[in-house]
């Protein structure tokens, strides 16, 4: 398996904090375990540097006193998830460790809340806009080698929206975002399109925040909150740049996401005003 992804990293730091709070060190633990676990082992689990089995999780588990069904459930969920090869893994020639954990996180959640400044989000992106968007934004030669797998995957990502049981995606967009004057003929057109499309989506909420909106927490940058109904505690922070991502799991930091969308989400167009404004732009758009 390749390095450890942010499921691995969750799971081992959950597991890390369950035998922190039974004043257990790792040797404690091994000697508990009747030959089960070794130093070694336990290390690596907790470091994410190697999946962990169900069947580890539950044992450790028992050891901790971790009875709550809830925490359990959500955790064994974290090992079984681990082990199961997803669409993306056929793409890993072209996807970076660091892409292949958001879709990952894409696939898992329950709750996307995403704020972007100047792109559409790429769960709502039509397959010409993604191509202008990956197209612009290389910045390497290795990409730029890639263009279509990679808008092939950005289309594929979106598959989260239309399964059985979808995820709820709230999107809020800046109105520049809106006006990006694409190459293509109709590009932004059809793009604005879609957007009008998916928000009549019950589990699609598009919200945009007007030019003229004075000073605000967003304008430091674009992220995407991704929430798990196995609980708040687990959330993950995605917040890309033009050459890496960064992933934030620190209960109090996401926190700080999570109330910063809020006050973004109170100063946007409600929805209703958002579709309004979407098609005022989309007809002088060409």
């Amino acid at each position: 398996m390749s390095g450890p992804t942010v499921r691995r990293r969750r799971l081992g730091k959950k597991l890390r904090a369950l035998r922190d709070a039974q004043h257990l060190t790792l040797e404690d633990v091994a000697d508990k375990s009747n030959g089960a676990f070794t130093v070694a082992k336990l290390s690596r689990l907790e470091l994410a540097k190697s999946a962990a089995k169900p069947t580890d999780v539950e044992a450790l588990l028992s050891l901790y006193g971790a009875d709550d069904e809830e925490l359990r459930g959500a955790l064994l969920s974290l090992a079984r998830e681990g082990a199961q090869r997803g669409w993306w893994h056929s793409y890993r020639g072209v996807l970076s460790p660091v892409y292949e954990d958001l879709i990952s996180l894409e696939h898992e959640a329950a709750t996307v809340r995403t704020w972007q400044m100047g792109l559409i989000p790429g769960l709502l992106q039509t397959g010409e806009y993604a191509r202008e968007v990956i197209t612009t934004t290389a910045m390497s030669a290795a990409v730029e080698g890639r263009i279509d797998p990679l808008v092939e995957v950005r289309l594929a990502r979106q598959s989260v929206l239309t399964r059985e049981e979808p995820v709820n995606l709230w999107a809020i967009i800046a109105e520049g975002a809106l006006r990006t004057q694409c190459i293509g003929v109709g590009v932004m057109r059809d793009q604005l399109g879609r957007l009008l499309d998916r928000g009549r989506r019950p589990h699609v909420t598009i919200q945009v925040l007007p030019s003229d909106s004075p000073p605000h927490v967003g304008q430091m940058g674009s992220y995407s909150l991704l929430s798990f109904e196995e609980g708040a505690d687990l959330d993950v922070v995605h917040v890309e740049s033009l050459t890496s991502a960064l992933y934030v799991e620190d209960p109090d930091d996401v926190n700080v996401y999570r109330d910063a969308f809020e006050r973004l989400r109170a100063a946007a167009l409600s929805p209703e005003q958002s579709a309004d404004r979407i098609a005022q732009i989309r007809e002088h758009t060409t």
